[in-house]
């Protein structure tokens, strides 16, 4: 059962990324503000809820909610900054789209670097404690599988509408056969070290 997290009554916006640990394509995070009143028994931890229930949350998350922001932060930037700080960035790009400012943030995880002096708290597995993490989760999860497949209609071979860019074992023989994409992320091992590839 998903709680709403109420930091002494503050206004409170929960915040998650998505595809951190993919071998191409962005790294995705959405900040949101859910009013008091939200409930929804679909909401769950996005890993746990499947793609059919994830795309029927997705619009009501975002008709309901206060405001919301979801932003993309894209390989070459990823490989400049590290997959860690382009997280943290996406979530802060993310938190700025709010048109409420928020009094606290809630993170799931457990790091994150201050933003506009706004005390935040991060959460280990938040996303299977607090309603506002767990729309987050949604929001960034369903916005970064629709890039995945529109990309995937460029580079079909790679097959991202299914591994949505996770170092599956298809993905990494695509990519044996057919070298790398200008979406690939070039500073993460693509490939275990006995088949390592001339970049």
């Amino acid at each position: 059962m998903l709680l709403p997290y109420h930091h002494l009554k503050n206004l409170e916006a929960g915040t998650d990324e998505a595809g951190r640990g993919c071998l191409a394509g962005p790294v995705t995070a959405a900040a949101l503000i859910l009013p008091d009143t939200f409930k929804n028994a679909l909401l769950n931890d996005s890993k746990q809820l499947s793609h059919t229930k994830r795309e029927i949350l997705r619009p009501l998350i975002e008709s309901e909610a206060l405001c919301y922001g979801v932003v993309h932060v894209y390989p070459e930037e990823i490989d400049q900054i590290n997959i860690l700080n382009a997280s943290i960035l996406a979530m802060h790009r993310a938190l700025k789209k709010l048109i409420v400012s928020p009094q606290f943030i809630i993170v799931d995880g457990h790091k994150f670097k201050p933003f506009s002096n706004i005390p935040h708290e991060c959460i280990i597995k938040g996303d299977g404690k607090y309603m506002s993490i767990a729309a987050a989760s949604v929001l960034a999860k369903t916005h970064r599988d629709a890039y995945m497949e529109k990309i995937h209609e460029e580079f079909p071979m790679y097959n991202w509408k299914k591994n949505k860019g996770y170092p599956t074992k298809e993905h990494r023989e695509a990519i044996i056969k057919y070298g790398i994409s200008p979406y690939h992320r070039k500073s993460f091992r693509l490939l275990p070290e006995q088949l390592s590839l001339e970049l």
